[in-house]
């Protein structure tokens, strides 16, 4: 079973999108977990989380995810189980916060939140690494071979 976690072809295309998904979730992340780019911190969103009923193990883990799985991606190194956390805080964050106020992304000011097409996207690309792997240029690319 481990190996099929590392196992990966030397295709570019899931290199580049674990790559630019690493470092699009990366700035997330560190809002959550340290407070950069203007985010609020481990405390403050664990706080949030709360709010919207979500348990502190999950808040934790969810956080973890975004911020160690985004530099997971990155550089490759279980990046099917990085991915696969990222997809999941994108569809419990679509399905608790987005999903009410549509499809859309507020680019306009116009509606009370945000929509979810954001979470689509960041959902497709991780399911890519899922089934691909890490791709070419990746540890886990690195490891298979040593094995």
């Amino acid at each position: 079973m481990w190996t099929f976690l590392v196992q990966t072809h030397g295709d570019p295309l899931p290199a580049l999108t674990r790559v630019v998904l690493g470092t699009v979730m990366f700035p997330h992340g560190a809002q959550h977990l340290l407070g950069w780019f203007g985010g609020y911190g481990y405390r403050r969103t664990m706080d949030y989380f709360a709010s919207l009923g979500i348990p502190p193990l999950f808040g934790t883990l969810a956080i973890l995810a975004e911020f160690f799985g985004s530099l997971a991606l990155v550089l490759g190194l279980g990046g099917r189980v990085a991915a696969l956390g990222i997809l999941t805080v994108m569809a419990v964050a679509a399905v608790r916060v987005h999903l009410r106020h549509g499809f859309f992304m507020n680019w306009v000011g116009a509606q009370s939140g945000e929509g979810f097409e954001y979470h689509v996207l960041v959902a497709a690309m991780a399911a890519l690494v899922i089934v691909q792997g890490s791709g070419l240029w990746s540890l886990d690319r690195w490891i298979a071979a040593a094995r």
